[in-house]
């Protein structure tokens, strides 16, 4: 835990993992760094790759650790992708969701975290619109409402 470590290790956590899991994960890892707004950072938080926005940035957050923005997990039974600019702005949830919703797959999903098994079910093109609808300045203004 803590600060986010270097993208070498974001590489050994995907080469971890096998199979079709390998493929689905990989591929959307790299729509999601394909679509990564200017200004977050890719490394290793909280055990799995994500983007974040640096402490040297944004240093006053309510656990000293960098603002996950979006986070990829390779879990037991399926695979995770935590999209929080979503979480953060209401409206942004609403409209996530109806997008998904219009393509007729199934949607998996808490109030962060996108679960699914295998990659036909996601919307790779919803992903990338979504992680891309986000600048760090945006991000951090919905996290300080958040909080007040």
């Amino acid at each position: 835990m803590g600060a986010p470590q270097t993208p070498a290790e974001v590489q050994e956590y995907l080469d971890a993992v096998e199979g079709e899991r390998s493929d689905a994960l990989r591929t959307v890892f790299e729509t999601v760094q394909a679509a990564m707004p200017a200004g977050y950072e890719l490394g290793i938080q909280w055990g799995m790759p994500g983007w974040v926005v640096p402490l040297e940035r944004y240093p006053n957050t309510y656990n000293k650790q960098a603002l996950a923005y979006v986070s990829l997990a390779a879990q037991k039974d399926y695979l995770a992708l935590y999209l929080l600019g979503p979480y953060s702005d209401p409206a942004d949830d609403v409209a996530f969701r109806a997008a998904w919703k219009a393509t007729g797959l199934n949607l998996d999903m808490g109030k962060s975290c996108l679960r699914f098994r295998r990659l036909s079910d996601v919307d790779l093109g919803i992903i990338a619109s979504t992680v891309a609808s986000t600048p760090v300045d945006k991000f951090l203004a919905d996290y300080e409402r958040s909080r007040s």
